[in-house]
């Protein structure tokens, strides 16, 4: 029934009608003759509210206007009370009509605020309010003999209470509309709760302003420090648009003015006129800085963003490859099991025809061939890796072998979460450490190898640093059997030396280090996992998990 009824469009146009009308009467109250924040009302109403629903706007302010012009025409005119009548949003909404096609202010239902744009509207829709006042002046009768009619200091009047009105009620309705529309109330709540411009503009700006109300109040109508308390309400503007972009400019202004209409010590008092004259000069620039300092932060998150989703992409590809490599291994060892059962029957079948003949050099030649295919498997994708974990396969698999076989002291310490890495950064640890040794291995002066892996966790992130130590012995380099080593240590890597391992390192965040030490040199390795362990990026922006 309730929804039915919310459909019929004259239902929701007598609620435009009350809302606003309510809304400009409470304003209306609020705003003396020289602080015109019913203007802000109106320039956001018709910003925001559809061309279809402007009439009920006129309607919701006709009410007062008419009500004023009735009850006032008898002491100042037939005339005044007929020009009174007419609300100003007459006046306004033809200029905001044309500045929207023309230049519109908002982009994506006020997604995107241009602020250029916004205060130019501003200024030309402060122009037919400043002609109405000034013609409602010209029509008024019974005047005082003494009554100042200087038509050059009502219009700078009227014209800068309705600026600063507009600065003070406009970009802040467009802030709420931007940031409080949610879908559900715990959305809401959770989008004010973390809001940062909220917090520190009640626990930071408020106090500034405050503290210069304190020093207003406390000295004199027209004393020097109430002046400059007046003037000083600015910075409060500047230092929340350095903050928080136009935002903290508009909730800055916003408190600024009201701090400085209170601070009046009457009305159309000059300098309060002055005091808004530099608030306005100082909203407006901050708020045209602000919207540029946005702009060029979200720029820069859009670039941290593409730079997050590229490197999850490489590490992506990353992963991929190792499964490509994982797959291929398996395949080998299938094929050497396959090569092996070929040769039990090959062998089979010969002895039946030659019993007596001696298959030693065939069982050679097989065994040979099984430990080719075998190594080219474990080249591919570490065996122990896959079946046992990375602290087994640096302790325990093939490059530790390989190294012991040959003459050469190894030893490696691992601490931390070491479960908690990625499959990716497992693996990319496990081939930088091969790369390293296998380039110093080339060099063929080191004769100790050392390693030390640490992996910690902070903040949602977890990392692993890498240090590989290589010190040469002349004793020991003498035994090391460098002809069988080099080839066996080489296969298992991309032959770039530590050239891949920087770049395997860029890939996941990190970077290397090259250090020489006594004896010997050293190189670090620090890589760094995804933002959540296991989760990448998507191609639209958001997370996924890998």
């Amino acid at each position: 029934m309730g929804k039915g009824l919310w459909e019929r469009p004259w239902v929701r146009q007598l609620a435009v009608v009350l809302s606003y009308g309510l809304a400009y009467l409470a304003f209306r109250a609020l705003s003396p003759a020289q602080w015109q924040i019913t203007a802000g009302l109106r320039l956001a109403s018709l910003l925001l509210v559809p061309y279809r629903y402007w009439p009920a706007l006129i309607v919701g302010e006709s009410w007062y206007y008419v009500y004023i012009g009735f009850v006032c025409s008898p002491v100042w005119g037939v005339a005044w009370g007929i020009g009174c009548a007419i609300p100003p949003i007459v006046f306004v909404a033809p200029v905001v009509y044309w500045v929207c096609r023309r230049w519109p202010p908002m982009l994506g239902n006020a997604a995107h605020i241009r602020m250029g744009h916004l205060l130019g509207c501003a200024l030309l829709a402060c122009v037919p309010l400043t002609l109405r006042d000034l013609s409602l002046i010209t029509l008024l009768k019974n005047v005082p003999v003494d009554y100042d009619l200087n038509y050059y200091k009502w219009a700078s009047r009227y014209f800068t209470g309705g600026f600063l009105g507009t600065l003070t009620v406009t970009p802040l309705v467009l802030l709420c509309y931007q940031k409080l529309v949610a879908k559900h109330w715990s959305e809401l709540q959770g989008r004010i709760e973390n809001s940062r411009l909220l917090f520190e503009s009640v626990c930071l700006g408020l106090p500034v302003l405050a503290l210069l109300l304190w020093i207003g109040y406390s000295a004199l109508p027209y004393a020097p420090a109430r002046q400059m308390a007046q003037v000083a309400m600015f910075l409060p503007v500047v230092w929340l648009a350095f903050r928080h972009g136009w935002q903290g400019a508009a909730v800055g202004g916003a408190a600024a003015s009201c701090a400085v209409m209170l601070l009046m010590p009457k009305v159309w008092d000059p300098i309060t006129l002055q005091a808004e004259s530099i608030l306005s000069l100082a909203i407006s620039t901050m708020l045209i800085m602000g919207a540029r300092v946005g702009s060029l932060d979200k720029h820069m998150e859009q670039e941290r963003t593409d730079v997050r989703m590229a490197l999850a992409l490489a590490q992506r590809n990353v992963y991929l490859g190792e499964m490509q490599l994982r797959m291929t291994s398996q395949a080998l060892e299938q094929i050497k099991e396959s090569v092996q059962a070929g040769f039990t029957v090959m062998l089979g079948r010969l002895r039946q025809l030659q019993p007596a003949v001696d298959d030693r050099g065939y069982q050679r030649h097989a065994l040979a061939a099984q430990d080719q295919l075998h190594r080219l498997a474990d080249s591919l994708y570490p065996f122990m890796l896959r079946e046992r974990g990375l602290p087994s396969a640096l302790r325990e698999g093939a490059l530790p072998q390989m190294l012991n076989e040959a003459g050469l002291s190894y030893s490696c310490d691992l601490r931390g979460p070491v479960s908690k890495l990625s499959n990716a950064l497992r693996m990319t640890v496990h081939r930088v450490i091969w790369e390293t040794v296998a380039d110093a291995c080339m060099k063929k002066n080191v004769s100790d190898i050392r390693i030390r892996v640490r992996v910690a966790e902070r903040q949602e992130r977890i990392a692993a640093l890498v240090v590989v130590r290589f010190q040469a012995h002349p004793a020991r380099l003498a035994s090391v059997d460098w002809n069988e080593l080099v080839p066996r240590v080489v296969r298992g890597t991309s032959g770039l030396g530590l050239r891949a391992v920087r770049d395997r390192a860029a890939i996941f965040e990190g970077r290397t280090r090259y250090r020489s030490i006594a004896s010997g040199h050293q190189v670090s390795i620090l890589l760094v996992d995804a933002i959540v362990p296991g989760v990448a990026i998507s191609p639209t922006g958001h997370w996924m998990e890998s």
